[in-house]
């Protein structure tokens, strides 16, 4: 009983390990390669498969998803003899089981040897500076390489990718020296732009501020000038009134030596007058004045005897003259000006209004009439004027 049973357990056993060797489960994004008697059989795909007990045997099982594989960083020399430690990435993916099985031995470590000496090849060519800023070409040159070399061995390379590259410590400092004086010389490059375009808007600010006070200055000066000539000109035309005023009324008085000779003696006073006069000096003209003022009953040399009427003097228009400014920037100074006049013939009417003759004083005689024979002066503007070419007679 115990040798059956012992017989049974070994049968039991048996089957299992048959059962074992004969399905194999093959998982997903997977091969597996059967070798019978040490040969070559077949692949095995993802999934539940079946094999002939101990004459076929999975010998590998190839992972056939896209791997990735960091290699140490490994020393390079540079084109300008410098060493630099440069440490790479691949992916790749195995495409044909078999040739990966059975072309090489160790594909990982033959693609991380392919790897670095490609990488050596490849930046032998290039200097320091050229290999810090030429990462995308040295990746697309070593993939290249790598994909032609590892596709007989059932491999592709998807992507190479430079970890890092490292160059020595003296030269990470030159480097750094480098780049801060780089970024010194853009910071005073910087600066300078600044203050040129600083200096350039003061300038340009300082230039359209004198324009605009010379423009001022130019404006007031011509308004200050328009002003300074119409004053002028009607000052000067004020003055000439006032000359034809007077000049036509000593015309129109006809005024005698007894009268000149009264004006000249009121004026002695006034000539004596100041404290600095010590010494006072009559004029000659003083007896031939007093001569004339004594005489008035009689005739006088250098009066004639018949005074005919005077020519009236023409004394134009008594409005002033002032011309039309050219600059019609001007329009408001002239309207003031004229303003100013209508003012003051405003107020020359209202003094030219008649006014009532005064009362004669108590005690106070009337003029003599005059003696047979004198003719009395006739009313100014009284009789014919004098025909043409006949001037009046001269003054006294």
């Amino acid at each position: 009983m115990p040798a059956v049973l012992i017989l049974l357990l070994l049968l039991l056993v048996f089957v299992v390990v048959v059962l074992a060797k004969t399905v194999r489960i093959v998982p997903q994004a997977r091969a597996g390669i059967v070798e019978r008697f040490g040969k070559y059989k077949g692949s095995l795909p993802a999934g539940l498969n079946i094999v002939v007990p101990f004459i076929d045997k999975v010998r590998y099982m190839i992972d056939l998803r896209e791997q990735v594989v960091s290699f140490p960083p490994q020393p390079v020399i540079t084109e300008d003899n410098l060493v630099v430690s440069i440490d790479t990435v691949i992916y790749f993916q195995v495409t044909d089981p078999v040739s990966a099985t059975y072309e090489i031995a160790n594909y990982i470590q033959a693609v991380e040897q392919l790897t670095m000496t490609t990488l050596r090849n490849i930046v032998g060519g290039m200097d320091l500076e050229e290999t810090l800023t030429s990462r995308d070409a040295i990746n697309s040159r070593l993939r290249g390489v790598l994909d032609e070399a590892t596709g007989r061995w059932g491999i592709r390379v998807n992507r190479v990718e430079l970890k890092g590259i490292d160059p020595p410590p003296s030269i990470k400092d030159s480097m750094e020296k480098q780049m801060r004086a780089d970024r010194d010389k853009r910071a005073a490059i910087l600066t300078a732009e600044g203050q040129r375009q600083s200096a350039i808007l003061t300038a340009e600010g300082a230039k359209q501020s004198a324009i605009l006070n010379a423009e001022g200055d130019r404006e007031s000066q011509i308004l200050r000038a328009q002003a300074d000539r119409e004053s002028k000109i009607l000052v000067a035309q004020g003055e000439g009134q006032a000359i034809q005023t007077v000049f036509q009324a000593i015309h129109d008085g006809q005024p005698d030596q007894s009268l000149l000779a009264y004006q000249y003696l009121q004026m002695m006073p006034k000539i004596a007058e100041g404290d600095a006069n010590k010494v006072w000096i009559v004029p000659s003209e003083i007896g031939k004045a007093l001569e004339g003022l004594g005489s008035t009953m009689t005739e006088l040399s250098g009066i004639p005897k018949d005074a005919e009427p005077r020519v009236r003097v023409d004394m134009g228009s008594s409005e002033p003259n002032v011309p039309d400014p050219a600059d019609p920037t001007l329009s408001s100074t002239h309207a003031a000006v004229q303003e100013a006049i209508a003012e003051a013939k405003g107020a020359a009417v209202g003094r030219d209004e008649p006014k009532a003759p005064p009362e004669a004083p108590a005690g106070h005689q009337p003029p003599p009439p005059p003696a047979p024979g004198d003719h009395a002066p006739p009313a100014p503007g009284a009789g014919a004027p004098p025909a043409p070419g006949e001037g009046a007679p001269p003054a006294p």
